[in-house]
């Protein structure tokens, strides 16, 4: 039996080969498959979109969830159900999903794509929304994540409920209708995640193995919870997930964003006051529920509002000060470890989003083999998570993913998603690529020089040349200004609100009039920029503290200027962590790993030049031939980032200096496959 099953798949495998290769799908000269899985791709949406086993959702709504001290959180229970609408009695594998945002607000979601023909009428309408000819082309993108499977891996995916499966979304503790004190991602937090999924692996409808799913915060849980090695997680699938909270939103560079924080918190403690109202007409209302709200009615305002108000450092109140401590029980929580993840993992992540920095290397940290870890990275924000997915020539959607990666992991079928590419990448001035690997192999670091020649590319503060030795010397200035609020950088650090704008996140042009720029030479032929990015720059300011932000863009030959990434730090917190700093051949850094906290601070001496190494999140793209490269420099970053009020006040918002000596040269380590002809 054992022999003819292996002799069907053989037999399955070539026809489907061939079938892709006559199509063009796989390569006839490389064997690799394209990014949307080829026919695999296509048997997957089919297998998704197609008849479900059970024709009905039963649900279990608020079940009690009690933890180890006591704390009972609640969470809704979604069953495959027969004809009659009654629960099956087959045990299913288990999906959990823990949410800050209300599994009420999932519900609703569910609610509205569960309606026959409107949910599907709706994802049609929005794949057909097109702005771009308006300049809208950032909110076209926004309604097309919602059909690119995103509505359903943020809420609850009926489909697969209907296909075998129970989805389990709780509250994550002190959010939504759960008890407790909300934790953001705090030690007792993660132990929570652990305990709700040996819950659902030992419930009667439960066959004993879990899998995780859910967008942002519920991937981030998801991470958390996996680095426990809890024996009945079987497989993950975090979208945009982040590892190393400081350096990823909470204080990037060290600064504060803005852009994001104060909604979110605003958006997430307000949610958490909504009370069950089922509950107040029934007579069973939580007290306890309501106590907790009281006790802590607006978790992470009070270090916000510290770190905007407070004007000293020796003001700053202490449980401020546990944020901006390395060894702090707060800031360790913070810090991921996914090399302690040893189940199978499927990362989305996007090339602008603010958890940037982490997917990739989470993918490359993840301890498991080479078919048990997937990795796509999109041209997306926060807000456009998966925008793309699902179209021509690009990877399927995200619930299509999802499906086949529990099909296989959870239920053993033998579906091929192992074999999809370990690495799928929206290539930045080229389009969508699979590869086995990232950074890519044979990209090599090289030193471009910033130099004060003019380049005669661009209108800003000072338009130099990017160029492959040391050139003249010269003090350039630039000021602090507000122009970024128009900037690629703005739409990361507000999740993709001000991308709806094209002039604001598809061209620099604006914000570079705020900014030092450095142009190369255009490329001979394509060239591709693949791997993290670092600048090494020789500072001078006229205070004791200043900000340094950086961003790497595509030049077009019209002179459309693309960031395709970007970094930033305070000067005075530019103290490195070599231990986990990562450098070239050469020695020089590629990701200089910053200590982001008070005690590692050093002062900066006015008017005396200071190094300043800045590490830029991993990107990959393409220049095309007559493209340049360009190196942006900037005295501010609002709303990306903005210093701690101290750190601020001693900046005075005054002019900075980079001061280019050849025999103290500033440069931009680059990761470069091909021959640019520089």
């Amino acid at each position: 039996m054992n022999r003819r099953r292996r002799l069907v798949r053989v037999a399955v495998t070539f026809v489907v080969a061939a079938i892709a290769i006559s199509t063009g799908v796989i390569s006839a000269q490389s064997g690799r498959a394209v990014p949307d899985g080829g026919a695999l791709g296509v048997q997957w949406t089919a297998t998704h979109d197609g008849p479900r086993a059970y024709p009905n959702v039963f649900i279990d709504w608020d079940v009690p969830i009690t933890m180890s001290d006591g704390t009972v959180l609640k969470g809704n229970v979604y069953r495959p159900a027969d004809a009659t609408g009654q629960p099956i009695r087959e045990r299913t594998p288990t999906i959990v999903n823990l949410t800050p945002y209300s599994k009420l607000v999932s519900n609703v979601a569910d609610s509205a794509l569960s309606v026959p023909v409107l949910g599907d009428a709706l994802m049609d309408v929005l794949n057909r929304f097109d702005l771009s000819g308006l300049g809208l082309g950032g909110l076209t993108e926004i309604t097309k994540a919602l059909p690119a499977g995103a509505a359903r891996t943020f809420a609850v995916d009926r489909k697969l409920v209907q296909s075998g499966y129970t989805q389990v979304v709780v509250d994550v503790r002190g959010t939504g209708f759960s008890q407790g004190v909300w934790q953001v991602f705090g030690e007792r937090e993660q132990a929570d995640g652990v305990e709700v999924v040996n819950w659902a692996a030992a419930q009667p409808w439960s066959d004993g193995k879990v899998g995780m799913s859910g967008i942002s915060y519920s991937a981030i849980n998801q991470l958390q919870t996996a680095e426990r090695g809890p024996e009945a997680l079987r497989a993950i699938f975090p979208v945009v997930p982040g590892s190393d909270l400081m350096r990823d939103i909470a204080a990037t560079g060290g600064g504060v964003g803005i852009g994001f924080l104060p909604l979110w918190l605003f958006a997430v403690n307000s949610t958490k006051w909504v009370p069950d109202v089922r509950s107040i007409v029934t007579g069973t209302f939580d007290w306890r529920w309501l106590a907790d709200r009281v006790q802590d009615p607006m978790t992470f305002f009070d270090y916000l509002f510290a770190a905007l108000t407070v004007p000293s450092v020796d003001e700053i109140p202490e449980n401020l000060m546990g944020l901006l401590q390395d060894s702090t029980p707060v800031r360790q929580a913070w810090l991921g470890h996914p090399d302690r993840i040893e189940i199978p993992t499927f990362v989305y992540g996007g090339w602008h989003d603010i958890f940037a920095y982490s997917s990739p290397r989470v993918y490359d940290a993840v301890n498991v083999p080479a078919d048990q870890k997937k990795l796509i990275m999109g041209d997306t924000y926060h807000l456009t998570t998966g925008s793309g997915l699902g179209q021509p020539g690009g990877p399927p959607r995200l619930d299509v993913l999802q499906r086949a990666w529990f099909d296989h992991w959870l239920k053993g079928i033998d579906n091929g998603i192992e074999t999809y590419d370990p690495v799928t990448l929206w290539q930045q001035g080229g389009g969508w690529v699979g590869g086995t690997e990232f950074p890519r192999a044979g990209a090599e670091y090289r030193r471009m020089y910033l130099d004060p020649a003019v380049s005669g590319t661009a209108r800003s503060a000072h338009d130099g040349s990017l160029a492959t030795a040391p050139g003249g010397a010269a003090r350039l200035t630039v000021a602090p200004e507000l122009l970024t609020l128009c900037s690629r950088d703005s739409a990361t650090g507000t999740a993709g609100v001000t991308a709806v704008l094209d002039v604001c996140a598809k061209d620099s042009r604006i914000s570079e009039a705020a900014a030092l720029t450095f142009t190369s030479a255009p490329v001979t032929e394509p060239t591709v920029i693949s791997g993290p990015v670092a600048a090494h720059l020789n500072t001078v300011l006229d205070s004791t503290d200043g900000y340094w932000a950086v961003t790497v863009n595509d030049v077009a030959p019209d002179g459309r200027s693309t960031v395709w990434t970007s970094g930033q730090l305070q000067a005075s917190l530019r103290a490195v962590d070599d231990a986990k700093a990562t450098r070239s051949p050469s020695g020089d850094y590629t990701d200089p790993y910053p200590v982001l906290t008070l005690d590692s601070r050093r002062p900066i001496v006015p008017g005396e030049p200071t190094v300043v190494d800045i590490g830029l999140a991993a990107t990959d793209g393409v220049l095309q031939p007559g493209h340049r490269l360009r190196i942006d420099v900037y005295a501010l970053n609002l709303p990306r980032g903005l210093p701690l009020r101290p750190l601020l006040n001693e900046s005075e918002l005054k002019p900075q200096h980079l001061e280019l000596d050849p025999s103290r040269p500033s440069w931009v380590n680059i990761p470069v496959l091909g021959d640019p002809g520089w």
